[in-house]
Formats: structure tokens, sequence, C-alpha cells
């Protein structure tokens, strides 16, 4: 089997101009792409029928930050939990995860203060706007 080096880490949401502002302004994350995608070919490949998607791609490094708007929207899902089976979260390297946690709005929802794990690693975990858990690491 070949190499699959990764492209991008996709996030649904529901307010895409929302989420963009959070990842690009408290995150600082760069924009990279913005389009929108809809037919049969993208409606059979998402398997949502008449869907349309609304994307922005970011820069996050190695890898993009999808995030993308879909119509119809689906159903809400429960808030997600780190330790469900297919729970998924954004890890992001940062230099001093107590500078960058000291710099957030107080809006910003974080699991706990930043700790310093077994494997001495220092890390927190934040949610973005609708609730995904995001893991700030020093690395």
């Amino acid at each position: 089997m070949t190499s699959l080096p990764a492209h991008h880490v996709g996030i649904t949401v529901r307010d895409l101009e929302s989420m963009v502002e959070f990842y690009r302004d408290i995150l600082g994350l760069s924009v990279i792409d913005r389009f929108e995608v809809s037919g049969e070919a993208f409606s059979t490949a998402v398997d949502v029928a008449d869907a349309t998607g609304r994307f922005a791609h970011l820069d996050g490094g190695d890898v993009r930050v999808e995030l993308v708007e879909y119509d119809p929207v689906g159903d809400d899902r429960p808030k997600p939990v780190l330790n469900q089976p297919g729970a998924t979260h954004l890890g992001f390297s940062v230099d001093d995860v107590d500078a960058v946690v000291d710099d957030f709005p107080p809006d910003v929802e974080t699991l706990s203060e930043p700790r310093t794990t077994a494997s001495g690693t220092r890390i927190v975990f934040v949610r973005d706007p609708e609730g995904n858990p995001i893991e700030l690491l020093e690395a």
C-alpha cells in the first residue's frame, strides 16, 4: 500500500461564519480557501439527499482544517465527550499553553486549567463555539 499523506480534518458546523471567526481570530489559523459544492455527485458522495456544502479551509500547519456547513442541516448530536468511542478532537502545538490560554477571551470554554501529564506534556482542552474539543499542547 502506498503512503497516504493527510490532507485535511473535517468538522461539520452549524454556523460557518462564527466558526471561521473562532478558528481565525482566536486560534490564529489563516483561511486558505472558501467554496461551495452541490449537485448529484456531491450528494451521492456524502450520502445526503440534495446536499449543498459551504466550505472553509484553514491552515493548520501540516494539515488543513476543513469547516463545512451543510444544507440540509442534520440532527444535533450530544456534546462530544472525549472518552466516547468515535469521539474526535483537533490537536494544535503551541509554544506556551498557559500564555495561549491567558490570551483567550473569557467566553472560550476550557475543560480544565492547563495540566502537565505523566508523560511530561503540558496540555489543555478547550471547546470551539459549537462544543467541539480542541487540544492545545506544548510539543
